[in-house]
């Protein structure tokens, strides 16, 4: 049997693991924990290198619901879209929900193969260090977050009760990138704490040599200001950001 880490080195050649369109599938195919991550390559892999992959890496994102990510062979002839698909089959059984991240190209195939309940189009963006603007805000402190992630927070006693009001967040980091989240509570959005916590974070992903992304909808205008106000840049990469169940297949 084929071991995980075998699996990772035959699907490497797939990843372009210095470019942010990649950074999030290298990350969940290469480098989540091994205990928390599971691989399907094709019935056709030959034990050297595979054409295609699809991970299930739970995460924090949701308890009960793996995080599907993917890479398929090539879709453009009828024999690899039924090999993308038949890979997909293998990977994820009828009625599991399933959180889908996937390059736009995927989408004819994955609604095609997939019950959706909720589906977003994602923007990626990566800080310009040239464009990069620090932030000065003694409110911000830093913290350790899940995995030992670094996280900014400004607390807030505006209420009588001291809470977080704004944090920044690692959703994930690999040797060349790191995926930034931010949340700002609704009574203390507008005072520009959200971009303090953001500019903290970004700076220290920098110094540790890596470069921060950033993911937003397209429908948030808010959060796309906010990156760009610190020095994000479109990427011009989308995906889509799925809440999904596999249908059965017709012979049941």
């Amino acid at each position: 049997m084929t071991g995980i880490q075998d699996k990772r080195r035959a699907i490497r050649h797939l990843l372009r693991e210095g470019e942010p369109a990649d950074a999030m599938a290298a990350y969940y195919a290469l480098y989540h924990p091994d205990n928390r991550t599971t691989l399907v390559l094709p019935p056709s892999f030959d034990g050297q290198r595979a054409d295609g992959y699809v991970a299930l890496s739970r995460t924090g994102i949701d308890l009960f619901r793996p995080l599907v990510t993917m890479r398929l062979p090539t879709d453009r002839d009828p024999a690899a879209t039924e090999a993308a698909a038949a890979l997909l089959r293998q990977a994820v059984g009828p009625g599991l929900p399933v959180i889908l991240s996937a390059p736009d190209r995927y989408l004819p195939l994955l609604r095609a193969l997939f019950d959706i309940q909720a589906e977003e189009r994602l923007r990626l963006y990566a800080l310009d260090r040239r464009r990069f603007e620090p932030v000065i805000n003694v409110l911000v402190t830093r913290g350790a977050g899940a995995g030992g992630l670094a996280h900014f927070t400004i607390r807030s006693s505006q209420t009588g009760q001291e809470e977080v009001a704004a944090t920044a967040s690692l959703n994930w980091q690999s040797p060349n990138f790191a995926e930034i989240a931010v949340n700002t509570r609704p009574q203390f959005r507008r005072q520009g704490w959200g971009r303090s916590v953001v500019a903290a974070l970004g700076q220290y992903v920098l110094e540790s040599g890596r470069t921060p992304l950033y993911v937003v909808s397209e429908e948030n205008a808010a959060s796309i200001q906010l990156a760009e106000s610190v020095g994000f840049q479109d990427t011009g990469v989308r995906e889509a950001f799925l809440q999904a169940t596999l249908r059965p297949t017709a012979g049941g």
